[in-house]
């Protein structure tokens, strides 16, 4: 006899509050229970499992946190079954790696530094109304997730997305406000500063832009006491785990010994000649420490250097010293290049310093537009940037293994950076690629790959409505004293604090992404950020970038297919298509050009020239066009009868011509006259109630063949 145990959750606890007018609901003790902290939390009909893991032993061997962050989309929480050949889900898509990433970067600077046990984040999307962002519930509930558990964590954050909506602020808007939002933004904050902010805009102004993130942080205060509340209700004890610190004794004999040297090595504005220098001085250091501790301890004293390093910088930077000798507010030396590939639609090139950007655009037909299979509302995109960062870039061997979660997310950003001055499809019916090659690199390619994609697409002859630059701004803390910088260099990035790239129009802001190292950002650091941006950003549009090329140009490139596009009726698509699509394979094989057709009647036509498209478009239109009584078409005899021809005025549309209307004079036979393939002109003399056409070939007049 089996025995059944009923499992009782006797630590079940439900928690509700209200996140930006809507109930948020979290459970926990219910699901998960073996994770070091689990939370199932409910925002409308979107569900989010969250779930924080932690390795029991530090990894041996290693000189950075081993976070790991995954945001899983299940295809099941919108009810659709994956459309891959497997019919499960695969390879995270671009959507869910920059949800992954966006919980990621507020989350990891607070944790302590020196922690090394591997801690594993992962956020199940189990529901999505589309209304309720399960971005933000996942972001809310990793966060939860980690307080309750007994993982060692600094602070509580929270987020939240934020848009305008006919001109006011608007907290977590639901898809149909999101749909008419002038921004799409999702901050990240703690109770004192604000962490992390990933945002795509419509020319917004900065001062609009501050005053939703201000706003967006008073709501973040309220969700943060909330999760405190929480973790003071059944929060486990953080464990104890093995601080990492290096030697300190080593650490001051090396610093005696080649803090000079570091800072000759390092006063240079090439980073060559900096690796070069450096390679020296840490040869000199193995001399001075001698060859056994060299050998022994060749790991610690790497770290050691490395920590020295960042101390001259960081030192410099406090004193409004650069490496390279610029301003705090210069940029580095600026060149842009267009026409750089002959055979590409359109390419041009972003030099900013030793950070070196190829964009390359190509144009598609709209069947060429990315379809998505994701959980998310947007089913496909027209506009498509990628961002690709070789080894070569950096001066690196190592092999290529396909674009990581930096490049995803770069090309993400500049993605959203351009998006807002991409013309509609009905002003401009292609689909758009952008590829940014980045070739060199020395600090802030991503918004070097903004600068060169804007060039690529003007070149490309893209009517974009305004040109979009982009900058970077670092900051660097000490003891209380906050310095900020324009235009980070990758020694700046490396070992400064934070990363606040801004890239946008004359107009306003269309993109920004910040990353930080510290505990949040101030609003006067915000503030000052965006006017430092800004400033640089229309130096690089009014001094480089528009004098390489000022407008787009007005003719496409000889190697770009040519597109048109028009309307036809939705009721005609089926004639237009035919049964089995024979009518617009027709179209297609007589014309040369490719026809696409969407269901609301657009038709776009693109070819290698415009004679196809045209030719295309003639033969479309005369199908769509019910022929009446009098019109004259130039048409193709398809079947002879003993009574007459039958002859196609348009792809699936046929008409007879009896034999007493082909010639003027008496016809024995058909075949006398015409043949089966002959072109000949002919006038619809009669459509009977059927809708049966017939046509004379005898009554046609000289003067209407060239009609």
């Amino acid at each position: 006899m089996t025995t059944i145990t009923k499992k009782s959750f006797d630590e079940y606890r439900v928690f509700e509050t209200t996140f930006a007018g809507r109930k948020l609901t979290v459970e926990t003790g219910k699901m998960a229970q073996l994770a070091n902290g689990s939370a199932l939390v409910r925002y409308g009909d979107t569900v989010v499992l969250c779930t924080a893991t932690a390795s029991p032993k530090p990894r041996d061997g290693i000189d950075f946190f081993p976070l790991s962050v995954d945001f899983e989309e299940k295809l099941y929480a919108v009810g659709r079954i994956p459309g891959s050949f497997m019919r499960r889900e695969g390879k995270a898509s671009e959507q869910a790696t920059i949800a992954s990433r966006q919980i990621d970067r507020p989350m990891r600077p607070l944790f302590p530094k020196d922690l090394r046990n591997d801690v594993s984040i992962v956020c199940t999307v189990m529901g999505n109304d589309y209304d309720n962002s399960p971005q933000v519930t996942g972001l809310n509930g990793a966060s939860i997730a980690v307080a309750i558990s007994d993982i060692p964590f600094d602070h509580t954050v929270a987020g939240v997305d934020v848009g305008i909506v006919d001109g006011e602020v608007v907290l977590n808007p639901t898809l149909e406000q999101r749909e008419r939002s002038q921004m799409d933004v999702t901050v990240c904050g703690t109770e004192e500063k604000i962490v992390m902010i990933e945002a795509g805009a419509k020319e917004v102004p900065e001062d609009d832009m501050f005053h939703a993130l201000m706003v967006a942080h008073e709501e973040i205060k309220k969700m943060c006491a909330f999760i405190k509340e929480i973790q003071q209700e059944i929060g486990k004890p953080k464990f104890e785990y093995e601080h990492h610190d290096v030697d300190h004794d080593l650490f001051d004999q090396i610093e005696a010994f080649a803090r000079a040297k570091v800072e000759v090595a390092f006063d240079t504005d090439d980073k060559t000649v900096r690796d070069a220098r450096m390679q020296v001085v840490r040869a000199e250091i193995d001399a001075f420490l001698g060859e056994e501790v060299a050998t022994e301890r060749a790991a610690e004293i790497s770290e050691i250097v490395d920590k020295l390093c960042k101390k001259v910088v960081r030192k410099w930077l406090t004193e409004g010293k650069r490496v390279d000798g610029r301003g705090m507010e210069e940029v580095r030396p600026l060149a842009s290049e267009v026409g750089v590939l002959p055979r590409a639609h359109g390419s041009g090139m972003f030099t900013r310093g030793q950070t070196q950007v190829l964009s390359i655009a190509t144009l598609g037909t709209l069947s060429d537009a990315q379809m998505l299979d994701t959980i998310f509302e947007q089913k496909e995109k027209r506009y498509i940037h990628h961002y690709n960062f070789p080894s070569f870039s950096v001066g690196e061997t190592r092999p290529s293994r396909g674009p990581g979660r930096r490049e995803i997310g770069h090309g993400a950003l500049a993605e959203r950076a351009l998006l807002p001055v991409i013309p509609s499809v009905e002003e401009f019916p292609y689909a758009i690629r952008v590829v940014s090659e980045v070739v060199s690199s020395n600090g802030s390619t991503s918004q070097g790959s903004v600068c060169g994609s804007t060039l690529a697409l003007m070149d490309a002859g893209v009517p974009i409505t305004a040109p979009v630059a982009g900058i970077s701004c670092g900051l660097i803390t000490d003891d209380g004293q906050e310095t900020t910088f324009t235009d980070i260099q990758g020694v700046e990035d490396f070992y400064g604090d934070m990363d606040f790239k801004v890239a946008g129009t004359k107009k306003g802001i269309t993109a920004i992404q910040v990353d930080i190292k510290v505990d949040g950002l101030t609003p006067s650091i915000i503030k000052e950020a965006f006017r430092k941006c800004r400033d640089a950003r229309y130096q690089i549009l009014d001094e480089i970038m528009l004098k390489a090329i000022p407008t787009p140009r007005k003719e496409l490139s000889p190697w770009a297919p040519k597109m048109i596009s028009f309307k036809i009726h939705p009721d005609k698509i089926r004639d237009v298509i035919g049964k089995g699509g024979s009518v617009i394979q027709k179209i297609t094989a007589e014309s040369g050009a490719k026809v696409d057709i969407n269901d609301d009647g657009t038709v776009c036509v693109s070819a290698i020239n415009g004679n196809a498209c045209e030719a295309a478009k003639k033969m479309i239109m005369t199908i769509v066009k019910d022929p009446e009584v009098g019109d004259v078409f130039y048409g193709k005899v398809v079947r002879i009868m003993g009574f007459g021809a039958f002859v196609q005025i348009a792809p699936g549309k046929d008409g007879l011509v009896h034999i007493s209307k082909l010639e003027k004079y008496r016809v024995e036979k058909v075949e006398d006259s015409v043949k089966v393939g002959d072109m000949t002109w002919v006038k619809v003399i009669e459509i009977d109630d059927k809708g049966r056409i017939n046509l004379s070939r005898k009554d046609v007049k000289d003067s209407e063949k060239v009609q």
